[in-house]
């Protein structure tokens, strides 16, 4: 019997340790846009596999820092483990924002606000069957919106928008039969959940918010993907400042509200090489409900429509985990347009 020496039968401790991918990911993050100037920083994470079957976790900070003097930083943890019977994600957020509106919330009034907040969230997922999960979830915010002079800050006063404490807990029902968390190429997505936020737990007044986001993705050609995100949020009771969003790229979350919002984007990825994609997109949101003058809106009249569309270049930074670095360029309505340099495909 012929013994080959290890030198020859086996790699050695250096080169495996070589091909070894490192846990470690740092990401630049880059945005810049007329509603929140020039904002840049970091993000830095590490990378875990618990078990064969679960999914990558990752655990990370980042922070960004604006032209505004705007300051972002939050921590965050998305864990997948048993199997992939439990998952967590949890994360906090901090805070200190400066924002300069030229029409807010439609009301046709230039404005200066200072937003200050703290958040943080946990969420828990089990495995009931198949690609079904159940879970919980809570959430605490303390938010503190202000004028940054008293022309805004009468403004603020009459359109009734104030900061507010909140805390809630409330349920999920997931569906998740994606091939991958971070780049997906086939299956279908579907979280619906509610939070119930209470006085008694540590919030100013009582009012609920439901979710609902489905998510597909169809593969074509040499590596194409065809995508579609289809958002929905609802609120009962809420204060103004905690109405639902545009959720939509190319606009700033929080500058146009409204009770209810819905919105759909379509998009294409190509594969340009082994690491290099290209994306262009299309969408739509609308807002509807009560809004936050006290009129009704509705998806019929086109001053509640918020169209936007775009196109980005993504480059495979983590083949193993599926992480992509991406840039990509956003416009809407009204002037709304952004360029964001950030981790991931957004959706």
């Amino acid at each position: 019997m012929l013994t080959l020496p290890a030198t020859a039968a086996e790699p050695s401790s250096a080169e495996a340790k070589k091909e070894t991918p490192s846990p470690w990911l740092f990401v630049p993050l880059f945005s810049s846009s007329p509603k929140l100037d020039t904002a840049a920083g970091g993000m830095v994470a590490y990378m875990h596999r618990f078990d064969e079957k679960s999914r990558p976790s990752m655990f990370g900070v980042s922070a960004k820092y604006t032209t505004s003097q705007s300051l972002i930083a939050n921590a965050f943890a998305k864990t997948s483990f048993g199997e992939d019977h439990h998952r967590i994600l949890g994360g906090m957020m901090v805070g200190d924002i400066n924002n300069d509106y030229e029409n807010y919330l439609g009301s046709g009034q230039p404005l200066s606000t200072n937003d200050n907040y703290s958040f943080a969230f946990l969420r828990y997922l089990y495995r009931v069957e198949g690609d079904w999960f159940i879970g919980a979830q809570g959430a605490y915010s303390n938010y503190e919106l202000q004028g940054q002079d008293p022309s805004s800050s009468e403004i603020l006063d009459e359109m009734g928008l104030v900061g507010y404490k909140s805390g809630g807990v409330g349920a999920v029902i997931m569906h998740d039969s994606r091939d991958s968390d971070f780049k997906a190429t086939k299956g279908w997505y579907l979280n619906v959940n509610n939070m119930a936020y209470r006085e008694a737990l540590g919030g100013e007044q009582d009012f609920d918010i439901w979710r609902v986001d489905y998510r597909g993705y169809w593969q074509h050609g040499d590596g194409n993907v065809f995508a579609v995100r289809s958002r929905h949020q609802f609120s009962n009771d809420a204060p103004a400042g905690a109405y639902s969003p545009v959720y939509i790229r190319g606009y700033t979350p929080g500058e146009y509200l409204a009770q209810h919002m819905s919105s759909i984007e379509i998009e294409e990825r190509y594969k340009l090489a082994e690491r290099w994609t290209a994306t262009v997109f299309a969408g739509a949101a609308c807002l509807y409900g009560d809004s936050t003058n006290g009129e009704q809106l509705n998806c019929g009249d086109s001053e509640n429509l918020y169209p936007a569309w775009g196109a980005g270049v993504q480059y495979l930074l983590k083949p193993e985990a599926g992480i992509v670095v991406n840039l990509e360029y956003a416009m809407g309505k009204d002037d709304n347009q952004g360029i964001y340099l950030k981790m991931g495909y957004s959706f």
